[in-house]
């Protein structure tokens, strides 16, 4: 039988949240555990770091500009042809999904034979002045159901008073963890390994809300990070050091400076977060054991972006600074069947649209021609030392107002360019991974920088924004969330 597939994805968790990867105060014993027995790639990065245009990678494979969400925009279908979970199911595996898909219409399965969601507060759904919104949760949601019959009627996900995109404002759980949506997602999944078909292999994605906020950890897991010396976030020479509109304060505020308490707070119940998060997944791989699936389970970790959490005094995702757009990214076989090198780390940089060649790969499935990642399999494998053929730099981008940008990486240097204002950055990654100092003015870097210019402008021709006209960027064209090819 061809192996099980299981995709375990988080939302809002940084690429440097690993004990493994030498963190000082983390604590991630299962997701340790993953990273020595399979792969880890060291320059995985979100192309267009927020929940929707990321997931449009990771289901279908393409890149930002062929799935057409380069911004975040909901109410847009979802109607691709070739899907990861699609690709799947007609090569005869029983495909599952619990938790955050974040697609639209929400209930599209998008490939799934089945799915269980939480997307967590969704405000096109939540907007009680359309008539259908009076109970949304009977078509929109099932953790909330779930919840209502387990612990009251009268409970709901916001009755802790945090907003869902609250970054730098805490709270403990209000309630035993067993409720919480973490600990849901696990529950579900272990039911679906007690009712999936035996005679199939099975694709289960367990797709995590959190550490995306609400910050509500239990008190538990709050308190492994109270009282304890937390990392300083870096604060770059180019980063904004006046708040004087005190944006800073606002609990959904992307940018501005935030007292030390709030921040430090914030920070311990993220942490708390993703320690929650890692002793549940310690649970499910406890059930893939008791269910005598362990050993012919292939298990892939991610995130679709990070999270800033005060880094050069900005929050939440979006921008294109490594604390938002990279993010942790592990294979893991303890079959041994694909010969992955146990404890390798690759630096090549790779992109949520390299998930699905990838899985697809892992179950000797043929990839679609929409597709245009490519599987890590060969990077992850014993190869002597053969130079092995990679993309030479990723393209990203995302439209976010004035904020709206382009980048290009390699993982060793990255070039930002702000389409709205014109402004660069450029960064030497091996010698400055915390980006604190913007070289774009350093006579230097010229020449480097002109090659990086270059490759946003080719990345951009044809592009129907007009950001280019092939030669140099244009700046001031107005940017989109969604391209006109998927509308």
């Amino acid at each position: 039988m061809k192996p099980n597939i299981l995709l375990i994805t988080v939302d809002q968790m940084r690429f440097d949240c690993l004990h493994y990867l030498n963190h000082p105060v983390i604590q991630t014993p299962n997701l340790d555990h993953l990273a020595s027995r399979g792969v880890t790639f060291t320059s995985a990065y979100s192309a267009t770091p927020s929940c929707v245009p990321a997931r449009a990678s990771i289901i279908t494979g393409m890149s930002q500009r062929s799935h057409g969400r380069v911004g975040y925009q909901d109410h847009v279908p979802w109607t691709y042809e070739h899907t990861l979970p699609g690709e799947l199911a007609d090569a005869g595996y029983h495909t599952q999904c619990i938790g955050k898909m974040h697609v639209y219409p929400t209930r599209n399965l998008c490939g799934f034979h089945n799915i269980e969601l939480h997307d967590g507060y969704m405000h096109y759904n939540r907007n009680r002045a359309r008539s259908s919104a009076l109970e949304w949760w009977d078509y929109t949601d099932d953790y909330l159901p779930w919840l209502r019959e387990r612990a009251g009627y009268d409970q709901d996900i916001m009755d802790h008073g945090l907003d869902c995109n609250a970054s730098v404002v805490s709270k403990p759980w209000h309630l035993e963890e067993k409720y919480h949506p973490t600990n849901w997602a696990v529950t579900r999944s272990i039911d679906f390994l007690r009712r999936r078909d035996p005679g199939k292999p099975f694709f289960l994605w367990t797709s995590f809300v959190r550490p995306h906020s609400p910050l509500d950890p239990p008190q538990a897991y709050l308190d492994l990070y109270r009282n304890i010396e937390l990392p300083e976030p870096p604060i770059g020479d180019w980063a904004d050091t006046e708040d004087a509109d005190r944006a800073g304060f606002n609990p959904t505020t992307g940018r501005g400076i935030v007292h030390d308490r709030m921040r430090k707070d914030a920070l311990a119940a993220y942490y708390a977060l993703i320690t929650h998060i890692d002793n549940q997944i310690g649970r499910l791989l406890n059930a893939l054991f008791e269910f005598g699936v362990s050993d012919n389970t292939v298990i892939m970790f991610t995130s679709d972006h990070g999270d800033l959490m005060g880094d050069h005094n900005l929050y939440q995702k979006r921008l294109a600074y490594e604390g938002s757009a990279k993010v942790p990214f592990i294979l893991c076989d303890p079959t041994g069947k694909l010969g992955l090198e146990s404890g390798k780390t690759v630096n090549q940089v790779v992109e949520m649209r390299d998930i699905m060649p990838t899985l697809l790969d892992v179950a000797n499935v043929a990839i679609p021609d929409s597709v245009d990642g490519s599987s890590v399999l060969p990077l992850s494998i014993r190869n002597n030392g053969e130079k092995l053929e990679w993309r030479e730099f990723l393209h990203g981008e995302h439209a976010h107002g004035p904020m709206s940008y382009h980048y290009a990486t390699d993982g060793k240097r990255k070039y930002i360019w702000y389409s709205q204002t014109g402004v660069e950055q450029y960064f030497n990654l091996e010698a400055d991974p915390q980006e604190l100092q913007n070289l774009i003015n350093d006579a230097s870097c010229a020449d480097e920088i002109s090659g990086w210019r270059s490759r946003v402008v080719n990345e951009l021709i044809g592009r129907e924004e007009g950001y280019t006209d092939g030669v140099q960027l244009i700046v001031g064209r107005p940017p989109q969330n969604v391209l006109r090819h998927i509308l």
